[in-house]
């Protein structure tokens, strides 16, 4: 009986070797792909399911074609992607870029589709020269005969409001803690113009219960308001000036004014941000604070001027994304107070299935003309009650991730998965 029992089990394993080798042969010739989506999410599982006629394979070097996704925020608060599409091998040198948008209101579902839509479009002018391509067609969707064009008129005059509320409470026998945040914010972004006012604030309270029966209750506040203003001129400079209001019991800020203009400059024109950016920005502020207690320079009141510089640069290529910013600043009626700092990221493929990523950043602090002269207590200490005194910060990580095995993942099993699927 037992006997029996194992020959059915190997007779049902072998008719299921023999059903995933009949669908692997579906696809003849299949085009190679390897898909990078950089700061981005791509439903995996599901372009596996929409382009049955790609291999996506999980290395560069085993792929025909590089698919690189990146993605910006649009002023209507959607998201527009750029798939650039780098020939590799026999399609060396034939690259060509292809961009798609979803509005602010869209689904997940809908931005996936859209995704694979403009994938589908790009990768087609490969899939053509290979044998899958005879199994390919095209579809063209036309208007509706006599159905007018309609101009587009926006009674919002590219204006994009977004507000929101949340809370938070936690407790058990000896501690307790709550939250609220709020936050209000208006954009208008256009070729020639970007404007930005945000709103916020949030109260944080936590009660604990001490070995003397005692309690101890703490509560900050921070309320901030900030605007922004920039005018385009032309594909590499831009002009702007910044304002805003700040509370901060955690700063010693009982109330914080300040505008600063500035001017930027862009090595690269703007319309290649998606790819790469690097930016020289010179801001000049006055700055005017009543502070909560009184000040290590004993002052409860001051106004005074700020500049600062700025450096940065964001690349994102076929071997991986790379980020650094290099930032200075000083009050100007003393320049030893100042402040600078460097951050960076690193994200890449030494090579054949291992991938690098590094990230950290220093800073060197001489500014800290805000912080209360009484110091702060341990439980201020202990709890982050008080920003504390300190002439450096800084944090690094590093992570190594190495792939191996087969080339081809193009089989789609989402059981035990918890309806996430594979990003």
């Amino acid at each position: 009986m037992k006997m029996r029992g194992w020959m059915v089990l190997m007779v049902v394993l072998g008719l299921g070797s023999t059903v995933v080798a009949a669908q692997e042969a579906v696809v003849p010739n299949p085009l190679r792909v390897y898909l990078d989506c950089q700061d981005t999410r791509c439903d995996f599982d599901f372009l596996r399911r929409e382009l049955g006629w790609v291999d996506w394979v999980r290395d560069r070097a085993d792929a025909q074609v590089h698919l690189l996704v990146t993605r910006q925020s649009t002023g209507s608060g959607g998201r527009e992607y750029t798939l650039r599409m780098i020939g590799l091998g026999d399609f060396e040198n034939r690259n060509h870029d292809i961009s798609t948008a979803t509005p602010s209101q869209a689904t997940d579902d809908d931005e996936r589709r859209a995704l694979a839509d403009a994938m589908k479009l790009g990768l087609t002018s490969y899939a053509g020269s290979l044998l899958i391509g005879k199994r390919l067609t095209v579809r063209f969707d036309p208007p509706i005969a006599g159905t007018p064009e309609r101009e587009v008129i926006d009674p919002w005059n590219f204006w994009v409001f977004r507000a929101g509320v949340s809370g938070f409470v936690a407790g058990e026998s000896r501690s307790s803690s709550s939250r609220l945040d709020g936050s209000a914010r208006a954009t208008r972004t256009t070729d020639d113009w970007k404007i930005r006012l945000v709103a916020s604030g949030s109260r944080s309270e936590n009660d604990y219960v001490l070995s003397d029966s005692s309690t101890l209750n703490t509560v900050l506040t921070k309320s901030e308001l900030n605007g922004l203003v920039v005018r385009s001129l032309g594909d590499h400079w831009s002009l702007g000036v910044q304002g805003g209001y700040k509370a901060d019991d955690r700063d010693n800020v009982d109330r914080l004014f300040q505008v600063a203009p500035g001017i930027e400059y862009n090595i690269w024109p703007y319309s290649e941000s998606s790819r790469r950016q690097l930016t020289v920005l010179y801001e000049i502020s006055l700055l005017s604070a009543k502070y909560i207690d009184t000040t290590i320079y004993d002052l409860l009141e001051e106004t005074v001027g700020r500049q600062r510089l700025r450096v940065a640069l964001v690349q994102r290529e076929p071997w991986g994304t790379s980020r650094l910013s290099l930032e200075g600043g000083n009050y100007l009626d003393d320049f030893s107070q100042n402040r600078l700092s460097l951050n960076g990221g690193l994200e890449f493929r030494v090579t054949k299935g291992l991938s690098v990523d590094l990230s950290g950043g220093y800073s060197r602090i001489r500014d800290q003309r805000y912080l209360p002269k009484e110091g702060a207590t341990d439980e201020e200490v202990l709890l982050r009650l008080k920003s504390l005194q300190t002439s450096y910060q800084y944090h690094m990580s590093i992570g190594l991730s190495y792939t191996f095995g087969s080339i081809y993942n193009n089989v789609v099993n989402p059981r035990f998965g918890g309806g996430g699927g594979d990003h």
